[in-house]
């Protein structure tokens, strides 16, 4: 599990990057606590996303595959960081959640596609 830990942490630093990007592009102020409050509902659907998987394919997980791994991943970070924004009496708008879902699928699928390129590249030129 501890080769998986890079995957992990890039997942949790594109989603804080998609949270600071949408609080900058509002001109929004408090800088680290409203970072935090737009983020912890994301992270928390970030971890779902990683235990449902990991609990799901034990024998198989790979956190660098787009399929199971991020496709879970992404819709997990998306409808619980959702979901949790509504219970917390955050804004849902439905543009908004159009917007995070394209967001968050470029960059929790995004990094994981270019990751198995690179992957294959380097295998077909040794």
């Amino acid at each position: 599990m501890k080769k998986y830990l890079p995957a992990l942490v890039l997942d949790v630093v594109l989603v804080i990057v998609f949270c600071a990007i949408g609080r900058r592009s509002h001109d929004e102020a408090n800088a680290l606590t409203g970072l935090a409050t737009t983020a912890w509902p994301f992270l928390t659907g970030l971890a779902v996303g990683w235990l449902a998987t990991v609990a799901l394919y034990r024998d198989k997980f790979d956190a660098f595959l787009i399929v199971p791994t991020g496709i879970v991943v992404w819709l997990s970070t998306l409808a619980v960081g959702m979901l949790l924004r509504v219970v917390s009496g955050q804004g849902t708008a439905f543009s908004f959640v159009l917007v995070a879902g394209t967001v968050l699928a470029v960059f929790l699928l995004g990094w994981r596609a270019v990751a198995k390129i690179v992957t294959k590249s380097r295998a077909t030129t040794r």
